[in-house]
């Protein structure tokens, strides 16, 4: 298998059949393996029905059916998990990701890169979703270093090795391009088309702006700290204590040299607070560093991931 194509269903019975068409003539006319694997996300209309059918009319189409709505990442994890192809493609059910830009990113892929992202250059959604958008990328791009015009593109190119070892969770299936760069991909994007959706209502709401800032906090935070987390709150911790010593002295110098009582100013208070905050932070830290190495230790993984070993080996 060459290339799995990752469908995301949710809701999608009036794109289902005209999207798995499409995708078929694309893929086909490309003359590689190929698999598409659709995952019904709970859908409470008849998408689910129309995966099986859709199943048994081609070959090349597997399908998935969650219990019950879990959310798009976990669609996407489900596919990636499932997948058999050397090559990942994402694209959305609602038919605006065009199918015809696939063969483009994977010629792109072929160049010696382990992802191509897709960049709705002429957006077909409301203003204000785009320039909300524009905001967010600007913001993960800035924060994580992948610099890309468009994480919300679900129609990406992945190598299947760069992908394979994450595991999302949330609405993280927006930053598998930084999850793809911790496992040493090469990136780049290309322009992309996008059409104005036809049949159903989009699925997001400005919920998921605050969803999606949260997340990236909890990325950013593996990123950096996920090997040594008391040093985060460890900092966190040393700096309240040090703010609480500077409180209980100045509490102190005002009741010696300037009579001022302890009860009519809050810093006393300020200072125990604060000091409690910073020992909970060391002792929040310690807890960290001993679940991190029982997670190495119990899953026999390493820190580190090594991209190729090199060495000279003579004849003898």
């Amino acid at each position: 298998m060459e290339v799995s194509v990752l469908v995301p269903v949710f809701g999608e019975e009036e794109n289902l059949r005209e999207r798995a068409d499409d995708l078929i003539d694309v893929l086909r006319g490309m003359g590689r393996p190929f698999e598409i694997i659709m995952v019904d996300d709970g859908s409470k209309d008849d998408s689910a029905n129309i995966i099986t059918r859709l199943s048994e009319q081609y070959e090349e189409i597997v399908g998935l059916q969650f219990v019950r709505n879990f959310g798009q990442t976990a669609a996407l994890m489900a596919a990636i998990d499932h997948a058999k192809g050397n090559v990942l493609v994402p694209i959305d059910s609602d038919m605006q990701n065009d199918p015809q830009d696939i063969p483009r990113l994977l010629e792109k892929l072929d160049e010696g890169y382990d992802l191509v992202s897709g960049w709705r250059i002429d957006r077909k959604d409301k203003r204000r979703r785009v320039y909300l958008s524009r905001l967010a990328n600007a913001l993960i791009s800035w924060v994580s270093g992948v610099k890309l015009h468009d994480y919300g593109c679900t129609l990406k190119a992945y190598r299947a090795n760069v992908l394979k070892p994450a595991v999302l969770y949330g609405e993280m299936h927006r930053f598998m391009p930084i999850y793809a760069s911790w496992n040493g991909a090469k990136w780049t994007e290309i322009k992309t088309n996008h059409r104005p959706r036809r049949h159903g209502v989009s699925k997001y709401g400005m919920s998921r702006i605050i969803k999606v800032l949260l997340d990236l906090l909890v990325v950013m935070f593996l990123e950096k700290y996920m090997t040594k987390p008391i040093y985060f709150f460890g900092l966190f911790g040393i700096l309240s204590i040090l703010v609480s010593a500077i409180s209980a002295g100045t509490a102190v110098y005002l009741k010696v040299f300037e009579g001022v009582s302890f009860i009519v100013t809050p810093l006393p208070l300020l200072s125990t607070m604060t000091f409690l905050a910073g020992l909970s932070s060391i002792l929040a830290g310690i807890i960290a560093e001993i679940l991190i190495r029982i997670y190495f230790e119990v899953q026999n993984r390493r820190p580190y991931l090594i991209k190729k070993v090199i060495q000279n080996i003579k004849e003898r």
